[in-house]
């Protein structure tokens, strides 16, 4: 069963760090190009950041640039979402998702290219 699972959300004042984590069983990551994704309360979907392949290419929404990372290690089959500087703002539902889509141009491929999808990690970023 190919299965995508997120780890490492949790409660943190701003100013604060949580490092997210996206592992995957039944497929292998590196034929994919993952995105990270979350969705607040009343909100749409955002997506945040997405990584290629084998990682030499990576993008983020301008809600996190500067403050997020994300990063892959094939070998363990995971993909990572560094946070650091977390905002009230940041507070949401974050979901990993895979697509065969790789990235060309200015953006993550398209939210409805992404075929995978976790069942979410609960961030929330209060004091």
């Amino acid at each position: 069963q190919l299965q995508l699972v997120e780890s490492g959300g949790g409660l943190v004042q701003p100013g604060g760090s949580l490092r997210l984590a996206c592992a995957a069983s039944g497929f292998t990551l590196d034929d994919y190009t993952i995105g990270w994704f979350r969705q607040a309360p009343g909100k749409e979907r955002e997506g945040v950041s997405c990584i290629s392949r084998i990682g030499l290419r990576t993008k983020y929404a301008d809600s996190v640039k500067d403050r997020v990372t994300i990063s892959r290690d094939n070998a363990k089959n995971t993909v990572y979402l560094q946070m650091n500087n977390l905002k009230p703002e940041d507070t949401a539902i974050y979901y990993c998702a895979a697509t065969r889509t790789g990235i060309s141009g200015p953006r993550c491929p398209e939210t409805i290219k992404y075929n995978y999808w976790g069942q979410g990690t609960q961030v929330t970023v209060s004091s």
